[in-house]
């Protein structure tokens, strides 16, 4: 299975949700805040099509990316899980790097809290990268998914009825 930025995003959010999205069960087509985020994304910036492009590129899908002057661009609809979004715009960072393309930074939008950061790509993030796909490789190939996590996130997450739900006797 190819290492995404979606898998990079969910190492730092959830291990649970990142074995179970990568074998194959998802629930974020039930999820009223995946299609607020959706909408965010859609909306926000309506120019952007016009002026930047949709990249795709080894698994990974780079929403909007100014090829002239080498930024990403990646909006979130809520900061409330950021450093998951830092090390997926460090991963398309990465990737592209890999590909040839060199000098490229991110940009996290979050326009409905009108915040925006800029990301950029470490050596030590390189080395770090390396590491959380090596682990990444080692949940997903588990044959257990790992425990739920019990953190404040959950409540919003489109698995929360998966994770717990009490099964009877």
């Amino acid at each position: 299975m190819d290492i995404t930025a979606t898998l990079i995003n969910l190492y730092h959010v959830c291990k649970r949700e990142l074995w179970l999205h990568a074998n194959n069960i998802r629930f974020e087509h039930t999820s009223d805040l995946v299609y607020d985020g959706k909408l965010i994304h859609e909306n926000s910036y309506p120019q952007r099509p016009e002026r930047y492009e949709e990249l795709e590129i080894d698994g990974c899908k780079i929403d909007f990316y100014d090829a002239r002057n080498k930024i990403i661009h990646e909006i979130k609809r809520s900061d409330k899980v950021e450093r998951a979004h830092q090390w997926q715009v460090k991963y398309y960072i990465f990737v592209l790097e890999q590909n040839g393309i060199d000098g490229v930074t991110g940009l996290l939008e979050y326009p409905t809290l009108r915040h925006t950061e800029h990301v950029n790509l470490s050596d030590e993030d390189r080395k770090k990268i390396e590491e959380i796909k090596t682990e990444i490789v080692k949940i997903i190939h588990s044959d257990d998914c790992p425990p739920v996590i019990n953190a404040r996130i959950c409540k919003s997450c489109s698995y929360y009825e998966f994770c717990y739900v009490e099964e009877e006797g």
